[in-house]
């Protein structure tokens, strides 16, 4: 888990776009196998492995197998960690509050084997006995777990998008602080009240990816007022634990800035040539959930990070509705919209398909 092998596409003009499997409802988990399979997750709580199977520039023939379903009230988030385990980790029932039902803000386990998912821990339990003391909006024991990456000794990191931090599960359940993010000063943009003045955001953490170097980064959405350009990656060293992800001081402590001028992140992925970054909506989140939402709100992003302060490069401008997730083996691979009927793509420069890749998933299966 981590950096997959295989040469992931450059953002050069030779790079296409491709469908891999549409009719997908809001689509948003993705962790790419590689070998021609796909983990992906939809709103009502399925997860699935999408199973690719051609040759060369000839079409390709999908098969979509259903693995499981996980009660939730946005598409999970999945990771494929050691031993066959697919990790999957659920959302608040409502965004900003701690959930009080028996599967929101959860991490789960699945194996081939399970007749159904098995919890293993508590992620808003967790917040309440550890509450965010930089919290703006009066909830500091809030908790919206968003994104998650499994790490190759059997634990899992979590990205708490309402606790502002990162977290470490244990293989027992055991919760741990890795490092919280402080809030940012901001400025309000044009058309809400205040607009040109500063104000602190919080940061809102959605994404975790383990790079190349064994670090652990992390994507910020950007709270209220979500202003465009604020979002920010962080690198974590590998192993941390209570450290601090603080704008006033980026680049000293264990957690220092690796990017930013972001807007509105909410997935990472690591490949041959950096991290990709996925951006829900390049106008901002806010700008979504407007009464009557500007032309081009629904347009978002993925953008390449090749090294640390590097300017964003952005790949296929305009190609992406709301993404909701992304990942890279061989290819880079895209989720969304989140919201409603929904498609899995994929990126990549012209090569031929080994057909054989396609039956890795019985022998996956077990």
């Amino acid at each position: 888990p981590g950096a997959h092998p295989g040469g992931d596409p450059d953002p050069a003009p030779d790079v296409h776009l491709r469908t891999v499997v549409d009719g997908l409802d809001g689509p948003r988990g993705v962790d790419a196998l590689g070998r021609g399979m796909t983990l992906v997750t939809e709103a009502d709580g399925t997860f699935s492995l999408v199973v690719e199977k051609g040759r060369g520039h000839g079409p390709r023939r999908t098969r979509v197998v259903e693995l499981g379903q996980v009660t939730s009230s946005l598409a999970p988030a999945i990771a494929l960690g050691r031993g066959r385990t697919v990790w999957l980790l659920t959302t608040a029932d409502d965004p900003g509050t701690t959930a009080d039902d028996d599967t929101a803000a959860r991490l789960f386990k699945w194996r081939p084997w399970y007749d159904a998912v098995r919890e293993v821990a508590d992620i808003g339990a967790h917040q309440v006995a550890d509450p965010d003391s930089a919290d703006l909006e009066s909830n500091p024991t809030e908790s919206n777990p968003f994104g998650l990456t499994a790490l190759r000794d059997g634990t899992v990191l979590v990205a708490d998008a309402a606790g502002n931090d990162l977290l470490r599960v244990r293989r027992n359940g055991k919760v741990t602080t890795v490092a919280r993010l402080l809030p940012r000063t901001v400025t309000v943009p044009p058309g809400l009240p205040g607009a040109g003045s500063a104000v602190p955001s919080e940061a809102v953490p959605t994404s975790v990816t383990v790079g190349r170097d064994g670090a652990w980064y992390v994507g910020e959405l950007r709270g209220f007022p979500a202003t465009p350009g604020t979002s920010q990656v962080w690198r974590i060293e590998r192993g941390a634990s209570g450290a601090t992800c603080d704008p006033a001081a980026p680049t000293t402590g264990p957690c220092t800035r690796y990017a930013d001028g972001l807007t509105s992140v909410v997935d990472l992925a690591t490949g041959k040539h950096g991290i990709y970054a996925a951006g829900l909506s390049k106008l901002g989140w806010l700008a979504i959930e407007a009464e009557t939402p500007p032309p081009g709100a629904d347009i978002g992003s993925v953008h390449l990070l090749r090294r640390a302060g590097a300017e964003p490069r952005e790949i296929m401008p305009g190609a992406f509705r709301l993404p909701g997730g992304i990942d890279v083996a061989g290819d880079l691979y895209v989720a969304g919209p989140i919201f409603g009927p929904g498609t899995l793509q994929a990126v990549g420069h012209h090569r031929r398909h080994d057909g054989r890749h396609g039956a890795a998933w019985r022998r996956w299966l077990g």
